[in-house]
């Protein structure tokens, strides 16, 4: 893939899974190094980091440098913002956070916001209202609360809310994780967190946004994979550029998700090539890791 060009965005959760050195990164590599070292391969990035807090504004700065500018950092506006209260009570932290988050300039697309189970269709206009306030700045919004999945009057409104502003719906699809069956740990711990809710897979804007949750079952992904690999090449095809965001219960194997999506894509649209992969060292090839 032309990483400089892109049809569409590919990702993973974060960047900083210290067990991707026994996979993704090199063995050696220091922690500084490894939102560098993920961008040779990927070109976007789920900000999950700024959903809990705030960094620094010297690690906004090093982000800033590490990344191309082609590259996609979709930073989720903080929870004490998203899920507070009145979204309008907080448009002053929303510019705090905006202008702690200057360095990153365009790659800063688009901003994410997620919001809770208990956010209604009573809250429309408010959501509405925060929206403007943003005056154009390309945003998706996660919804949550079940009224929003029935294809009702109340989904109809929400839909239309954000396709007349621009804002995309991001697409959760968490049904590999709940249909599988484990008693490990950390499938349990996922499907306790994660939202069970309908996928919806349609597009209101040129940017659509998904989030895949794989389980642990390779079987069972493959069969959505599949399925999402044509719906994003339709996309591609309609002049549309998607970013798909690959998860799995501990995000130990996001990267290997990630790249199994991208060769499933790559036999729907011929000439779209391999994700790069990183030179990982002689000691890994001797380990048979690659």
């Amino acid at each position: 893939m032309n990483l400089a060009h892109p049809p569409y965005y590919i990702g993973c959760p974060s960047w900083s899974e210290k067990a991707w050195r026994e996979s993704l990164y090199p063995p050696d590599a220091p922690d500084l190094d490894l939102l560098g070292l993920y961008a040779q391969v990927f070109n976007a990035v789920e900000g999950n980091t700024t959903f809990y807090a705030r960094p620094k504004p010297e690690i906004v700065q090093r982000w800033a440098d590490a990344l191309p500018e082609h590259f996609r950092f979709s930073a989720k506006i903080p929870r004490d913002i998203s899920h507070a209260g009145d979204l309008r009570e907080h448009l002053g932290a929303v510019e705090d956070f905006l202008q702690l988050l200057a360095p990153l300039g365009s790659r800063l697309e688009p901003l994410w916001l997620q919001l809770s189970a208990s956010f209604g269709p009573h809250r429309l206009n408010e959501l509405g209202a925060f929206i403007d306030a943003l005056e154009g700045r390309p945003l998706a919004v996660e919804v949550r609360n079940m009224a929003f999945f029935t294809k009702g009057e109340d989904e109809r409104q929400l839909n239309r809310l954000l396709r007349d502003r621009g804002v995309e719906r991001i697409c959760l699809d968490s049904r590999p994780l709940f249909s599988c069956v484990s008693s490990e740990p950390a499938v349990l711990h996922a499907q306790s967190k994660k939202p069970k809710v309908p996928p919806r897979p349609a597009a209101l804007t040129s940017f659509p946004q998904v989030r895949f949750i794989g389980g642990p079952d390779e079987a069972i992904n493959e069969g959505f994979i599949v399925q999402w690999a044509e719906k994003v090449a339709g996309w591609i095809e309609e002049g549309r550029t998607p970013s798909v965001f690959l998860h799995t219960p501990d995000n130990i194997a996001s990267p290997q998700l990630a790249r199994r999506f991208h060769r499933q894509l790559m036999t729907l649209l011929p000439g779209l090539p391999d994700l790069p992969q990183l030179d990982r060292g002689r000691q890994v090839e001797q380990l048979g890791l690659l």
